[in-house]
């Protein structure tokens, strides 16, 4: 790109910088955070799912590499399912579809947090995924809430999906999606709140299994059973924060496509966008709401292990109370001295070991008076 047309390099809004003409580069990252094409499982491809979509309806087949000339064409657009790509393998790409570089590179690198930037010719959006992992017991290394993430480029004519992690698939979204003509005629910004919605609703499902995990430690923690929970809480609290970071920051992006003119997003799409916003912010204030259940539930249980050892304590000393009248008793006449009056009378015997009975009695009624036995 030469210089003269220096104007036309896309950046992202709000964002400073020399305008140089020269078209930007990926910021230098640590040797190994990409991730390679020859990592990719044996199973997976580059492009997941490639179609063209007009008036409503997907045209089949399609080739990737004219899949955005065919669609502009026929006034439709291309929707680009890629999976883990590579560095290299999303260059050529970015190219053919004029994909900014700082969105490339977070696409390539992931590990973002959802976020909506504006370009001028479109908008990149990060979702974040996740899943409830199923386990038969809670422990304290139980791994609960897994995540991943969603990188969609929305173009004029084109959305591009770009899908990290091993769950959070886009095929049965995809088919569902092409059931409903009249959304799909809507254009790119149809099947990102259909993402964003699926999302969404997985956040609800995930909360609601991780609710049943709180409900469960937390009647662990109020009952008659003793068990080492302090754990087990910790545990699930660090795995709802993971899931708290991909709801929370959620709120904003859908909040701007809802209520901002974005060029890329016709105004018939903005109540959609509002209503997941909507399902979004329920389900981070379930999130906040289990995460403050479970500080409280993690302070019952400290409150009732200090309890415990304190009732533990007070049945030690009162035994050990108990104990030390005959250990008194037997200490004194354990002393021989040759003049001890109770040594010579027949009596004598019997009647210490009542008095060590009697005593030893009236203090066991007494600490069970007190609770402390």
């Amino acid at each position: 790109m030469t210089s003269d047309t220096s104007s036309s390099v896309p950046r992202p809004l709000g964002t400073s910088g020399r305008d140089d003409g020269r078209t930007p580069v990926l910021r230098p990252r640590p040797a190994g955070a990409a991730r390679p094409g020859s990592g990719r499982r044996p199973d997976a491809d580059l492009v997941v799912d490639c179609a063209v979509y007009v008036d409503g309806r997907r045209i089949d087949p399609t080739d990737p590499h004219d899949a955005l000339r065919e669609a502009t064409e026929r006034d439709g657009f291309v929707w680009l399912g890629l999976y883990e790509p590579s560095e290299g393998e999303l260059a050529g790409i970015a190219g053919r579809y004029g994909l900014h570089p700082l969105a490339v590179e977070d696409a390539v690198y992931a590990h973002q947090r959802p976020k909506l930037e504006q370009y001028d010719d479109g908008i990149f959006m990060v979702l974040k995924t996740a899943t409830y992992v199923a386990h038969e017991q809670l422990t304290a290394t139980s791994e609960v809430v897994d995540t991943g993430e969603i990188m969609v480029f929305l173009g004029a004519n084109y959305v591009i999906t770009v899908r990290h992690g091993h769950h959070g698939g886009l095929t049965a979204l995809r088919r569902s999606l092409e059931q409903q003509r009249e959304l799909l005629c809507l254009g790119p910004s149809a099947v990102l709140y259909a993402i964003a919605d699926h999302v969404v609703d997985d956040f609800v499902d995930v909360a609601a299994a991780v609710e049943d995990d709180v409900d469960e430690l937390e009647a662990s923690v109020f009952s008659d059973r003793r068990a080492d929970d302090i754990g087990r809480l910790y545990q699930l609290k660090r795995e709802l924060m993971s899931l708290r970071r991909a709801v929370s920051p959620l709120e904003n992006p859908l909040q701007k496509l809802a209520n901002r003119q974005v060029d890329v997003v016709p105004d018939a799409m903005r109540s959609y966008f509002r209503d997941v916003e909507d399902h979004a912010i329920r389900v981070r204030d379930q999130v906040g709401s289990l995460d403050e259940l479970l500080t409280s539930i993690l302070q019952a249980s400290l409150a009732r292990t200090s309890q415990a050892d304190n009732e533990d304590m007070r049945k030690i000393s009162a035994w050990a109370g108990i104990i030390a009248v005959p250990t008194a008793i037997a200490g004194i006449y354990g002393m021989n001295f040759s003049y001890m009056p109770e040594l010579d009378w027949r009596w004598g015997y019997p009647m210490v070991l009542l008095l060590i009975l009697t005593a030893c009695v009236l203090l066991y009624r007494g600490f069970k008076r007190n609770g402390w036995l």
